[in-house]
């Protein structure tokens, strides 16, 4: 599988430590690490901060060809504080780099050449203009490419206009429950919620293959072909969710796109996103070996 991700770079400053991060990136280094070829159109700061970012990103076998360094923004940041449930609450500070990403028409020209299988993109970044630009261009570059849009709704840095009209280009759309409620609030009004009648409303307003809802330690759910199927989660003890749901969204588009059967990617995503979760950061270490065989 090829895929192209776009949006942020940050560094997730918990207490005295910093875990790089960002939805984009740490899905891409799953990705990779899963044997797929992924690439990330992101910009950091001309900064140390950014120059540590690159040598990472390296480090974890990601290519850096589509991130710009740019002297005049700081590269991203996200200061997080944990809740008892072990759940990171971020105050994420803007404008950063990767609001002000660029690609050149050679650049542009390597990503058509490559024929990536995939687009994927989440909200934060394209609540920027520049981003919500590129993601088109991105999209017109490659015409035959499926996209995964991972809502990862962050307070104050999203819309219902705009994952709205993100969740119009995708073929995918993976998002929490309480996203799911949120969105179904703001459009239902107070009563009635189920995952059943979101998901029924949510892909046939955006003409959405498959919706993937994840539950936490209950696992996740999917809604594909008018009906919905609730698959069980794996428990471990949660050191933090940061970036979880990122591991979790590329081992289901892994799987998703080799063909598996549902039960299969649902078990392989949901093992994966716990994996991540026993550990500290965004991408810690992990093997396949670790998981059980699928």
């Amino acid at each position: 599988m090829r895929v192209i991700s776009i949006g942020e770079v940050v560094w997730d400053v918990i207490g005295d430590r910093e875990f790089l991060g960002g939805a984009p990136l740490n899905f891409s280094i799953c990705a990779q690490r899963l044997g797929n070829e992924a690439a990330l159109v992101s910009a950091v700061g001309a900064d140390a901060r950014g120059a540590r970012a690159l040598e990472s990103i390296r480090t974890h076998g990601l290519s850096t060809e589509f991130i710009q360094t740019l002297p005049d923004h700081p590269t991203g940041t996200a200061v997080a504080t944990m809740d008892a449930f072990g759940s990171a609450i971020f105050q994420i500070i803007r404008p950063a780099a990767y609001d002000f990403p660029g690609l050149d028409e050679p650049a542009l020209r390597r990503i058509a050449d490559a024929r990536p299988d995939w687009v994927y993109f989440g909200t934060l970044a394209q609540t920027a203009p520049d981003n919500d630009a590129l993601l088109r261009r991105l999209i017109d570059t490659a015409p035959a490419a499926r996209r995964f849009y991972d809502m990862n709704l962050r307070d104050g840095q999203w819309s219902l206009e705009l994952v709205r009209r993100l969740s119009a280009l995708a073929t995918i759309v993976k998002l929490n429950e309480s996203e799911a409620e949120t969105l179904f609030r703001m459009t239902h009004g107070a009563e009635g919620f189920s995952l059943e009648r979101f998901c029924e409303f949510w892909s046939q307003a955006h003409d959405n293959e498959l919706i993937c809802v994840t539950l936490g330690e209950r696992g996740c759910a999917v809604w594909k072909s008018g009906g919905l199927r609730m698959f069980p989660g794996v428990a471990v003890n949660v050191v933090d969710t940061v970036g979880a749901g990122d591991a979790f969204s590329a081992a289901f588009l892994n799987g998703f796109h080799l063909g598996w059967p549902m039960e299969r990617i649902a078990a392989f995503a949901n093992a994966l996103g716990a994996l991540v979760a026993s550990r500290a950061g965004a991408t810690p270490a992990w093997s396949l070996g670790e998981l059980p065989r699928y």
